[in-house]
Order: structure tokens, then C-alpha cells, then sequence
């Protein structure tokens, strides 16, 4: 699993290099290859290729003719491309999801299970303080966290 937030950079060539901690995790369960993607174009998703494929493999039981397939298959390649890591632990970004999530300069790559969402760091930082002034969990999203996963807060 990855987890937590590790502030980094993304250089003026647009390659973002693997925070240490999740460079060891990629190094010991994934291999360098990725498919970087988004969902809205306001993070970048940076997929080991042995979880993409597992994503892969579900829509292949959907029909072809299904809208939801069809839309997200667009949606993920429109912002998707395969990138491998470097010998220094970097991955290019694509540039169309660069400019549009803004994923230049401070970056913060949280990890998110089975993948790593790269952020703008300003932006990210004023979109969590943005509702109270403060990052956190109301009683009301951790009742609904409990709800969705059975678990007992």
C-alpha cells in the first residue's frame, strides 16, 4: 500500500522523481513501468502498470458498447500515456496533464492504496483549508466513512 503525503518537485523537463518511500515500494512489488492518467484533470494518477492492467482487466468484462466504459476509457487515455522510471527513480508526467492539473514546481504525492496522486502543492494546500480554515474530518464524513466501509469510528 501507499500512504501518506511526501512533498516533492516536479523539474522544468517534467519529471517527477519517486518520493525514497515509494520508490522502495515500487522497486520491491512493481517494476518500473506505469500508465499516468487522471480522472479530472486535477491529478495526475500514477498507476504501476500491474494495477492498471487489474483495471484493465474489469472493463474487458464490461460490453464495448457500454457508455460508462466507453467515457472513462477516454477520459483515462485523453490524460494517459506509459511512462518509465529512470535510473534516478523519475517519471515524466504527461505534458497535457501537467498544464492542466498544474502538477509543476512543488508537488505533493500522496498515496492512495494502490496508486500515487501527484498535486499541485499550493493548490492542494489552499483546496484542504479551504472549508474551515482547517484540514479535517467532520462527524458527517466520518459517519459516512463508516457507513461505506463497516467500520466502527
Amino acid at each position: 500500500m501507499f500512504r501518506g503525503n511526501h512533498p516533492t518537485r516536479v523539474d522544468e523537463k517534467g519529471r517527477l522523481k519517486l518520493p525514497a518511500e515509494f520508490k522502495r515500494r515500487v522497486d520491491e512489488l512493481y517494476g518500473p513501468q506505469f500508465y499516468i492518467t487522471s480522472m479530472d484533470g486535477k491529478r495526475a494518477q500514477v498507476y504501476p502498470l500491474k494495477e492498471w492492467e487489474q483495471i484493465e482487466a474489469s472493463l474487458s468484462k464490461m460490453s464495448p458498447m457500454d457508455p460508462v466504459r466507453k467515457k472513462f476509457q477516454d477520459v483515462t487515455n485523453f490524460y494517459g500515456q506509459m511512462a518509465e522510471m529512470d535510473a534516478q527513480g523519475r517519471v515524466l508526467i504527461p505534458q497535457k496533464l501537467r498544464e492542466l492539473a498544474k502538477v509543476t514546481g512543488e508537488v505533493n504525492v500522496l498515496g492512495s492504496q494502490t496508486l500515487l496522486e501527484v498535486v499541485n502543492a499550493e493548490m492542494f494546500d489552499a483546496e484542504m483549508k479551504k472549508a474551515s480554515g482547517a484540514v479535517e474530518l467532520t462527524d458527517v464524513d466520518l459517519m459516512a466513512f463508516a457507513e461505506k466501509t463497516k467500520v466502527v469510528a
